[in-house]
């Protein structure tokens, strides 16, 4: 019985800590929106369908186009993020057997997500990732680097996170949380 309690009480103190750990994630609601974010909202106002846009076909300039009649309250970098990650990721294959839940839980991951999961961990977020202005091949260059060669990303994620940081990064040191910044 002692024993019992024991292992109960070490796995509710794991339990514990794995929570507070996910509950202390910082906000990243200062970063610009991805594509996969943007693209979930205009489905959900109606300004796009989003079984149509999963299994469209188009070049960056073409979805820019489509977007920016989509929804004309949209920045310029927001367009050029949505369009894209589209051009790089869709369509969606077997895309056309799903439901509009399953196409947004099916969609891959945008620049931002990417940035979030793989840049912060090594190294410090602020310095080495938002504060940085580089153009589309110079993020993809940073994937020569050893270090950076085995981070689990697809040839796709890769190129999404390079553009999707292009266009979005540096963020101004006055608007990153003092928490995050250094």
């Amino acid at each position: 019985m002692k024993t019992d309690l024991k292992t109960a009480f070490v796995i509710g103190s794991l339990l514990s800590l794995l929570a507070g750990s996910v509950l202390a994630q910082p906000d990243f609601g200062f970063m610009p929106d991805g594509g996969k974010l943007t693209l979930l909202r205009l489905s959900e106002a109606s300004a796009v369908d989003l079984k149509e846009m999963v299994h469209f076909t188009a070049t960056e300039e073409e979805w820019t186009a489509r977007i920016a009649t989509a929804d004309s309250t949209l920045s310029a970098d927001a367009v050029a993020t949505l369009a894209s990650y589209l051009a790089l990721n869709m369509p969606i294959e077997g895309g056309t057997a799903l439901d509009t839940a399953q196409l947004a839980a099916a969609l891959p991951p945008d620049g931002k997500e990417l940035a979030i999961e793989n840049c912060q961990f090594c190294h410090s977020f602020f310095t080495g990732y938002l504060a940085h202005d580089r153009d589309t091949e110079g993020w993809r260059s940073i994937f020569k680097a050893p270090f950076h060669k085995e981070l689990p990303m697809t040839e796709k994620e890769r190129e999404t996170f390079a553009r999707y940081s292009a266009i979005n990064m540096p963020i101004p040191y006055e608007k990153v949380p003092e928490d995050l910044r250094f």
